[in-house]
């Protein structure tokens, strides 16, 4: 069994998948590309070497391993033609993903941004437009690891969590989940709305001029999930007019995010290249799940994380 790796783990994590019985071969992603000593691997680990890889010269290919959570990357026609298993790295990056959002919410609310302007100023006021955590509705839209992490670690706030998932299936830390046929009146009634949902054909600008106007005027948004989940125009505009809050955003359409987009000169919004996923331990959380996978393999056992890659996740 032929293993390819895109990524670099360590003498010691590589060693140890070589141990489970694999043939290990490691390719730098940034410099790979198709040759013989490719062409019979069974197992691709990688983030995004599909411009330059072409899966389908890996005939023995049966199944990707994918270090991300999202797989907008994977070749999805050359992997449904091939019949290739796709794994992601759900949870991997669900821990630092949720911090990122209980700060982001209490930056937000706090107005943190305006008063470190301040500090660099050396300016000296007072704000009391400042809103408490306490008591306020804060809707996931998207129930799935990423928004319990962050669920859970707002338990100590004495905040109503509540979510919109495709069933309105009940989920752990959340005191009410709602299905997706109630967007409009869930939106209605949250003091803060996350977007940690899957980028698919129907959420494409889901939040749009339409659902932005039905959001509270002191209402923020956090996006941890794609850019394209938002109309990035519509929402510069909300922000503008100031029909809600805030907004503090991790991901884009197109990124990097153009200089030229409104959205940078917004004094109420916050943004971050694409960072809330990093941590110190982001790599042992991730290799743990590539470990875990190719142990089962091997071993002819189901794997964990499969996604479906008609629905995109």
């Amino acid at each position: 069994m032929k293993v390819l790796f895109t990524y670099n783990y360590g003498p010691e994590k590589m060693n140890a998948v070589a141990e489970l019985g694999y043939e290990l071969v490691y390719v730098n992603e940034n410099e790979i590309s198709n040759s013989d000593k490719l062409s019979d691997v069974d197992v691709l680990v990688c983030y995004n070497p599909f411009e330059r890889l072409d899966i389908s010269q890996l005939k023995q290919l049966k199944w990707i391993q994918l270090s991300s959570i999202g797989i907008d990357q994977a070749p999805k026609q050359k992997v449904k033609e091939q019949n290739i298993i796709v794994t992601n790295n759900r949870s991997g990056y669900s821990i630092p993903m949720g911090e990122w959002i209980v700060m982001k919410i209490l930056e937000l609310l706090k107005n943190s941004k305006d008063f470190y302007r301040k500090q660099s100023e050396r300016k000296w006021q007072m704000d009391t437009s400042i809103l408490e955590l306490y008591s306020k509705t804060i809707c996931f839209i998207g129930t799935g690891s990423i928004a319990i992490e962050a669920a859970k670690r707002l338990q100590g706030f004495d905040v109503n969590v509540i979510g919109i998932n495709t069933t309105g299936k009940k989920t752990e830390y959340f005191n009410h989940c709602y299905p997706m046929t109630e967007l409009s009146h869930v939106l209605g009634q949250s003091d803060v709305v996350i977007l940690s949902i899957p980028s698919t054909k129907e959420t494409h600008h889901l939040i749009n001029e339409n659902n932005l106007s039905l959001f509270r005027k002191n209402a923020c948004l956090v996006n941890i999930s794609r850019g394209s989940v938002i109309d990035e125009w519509a929402l510069a505009v909300a922000l503008k007019n100031g029909n809600i809050r805030g907004a503090a955003l991790d991901v884009f359409e197109v990124e990097p995010l153009s200089e030229d987009s409104p959205l940078w000169a917004l004094e109420n919004v916050i943004i971050t290249p694409h960072n809330s996923w990093i941590s110190e331990m982001r790599n042992e959380r991730r290799y743990n799940i590539i470990y875990e996978n190719l142990k089962r393999f091997i071993n002819g056992e189901r794997l964990i994380n499969i996604v479906d890659i008609e629905k995109g996740y």
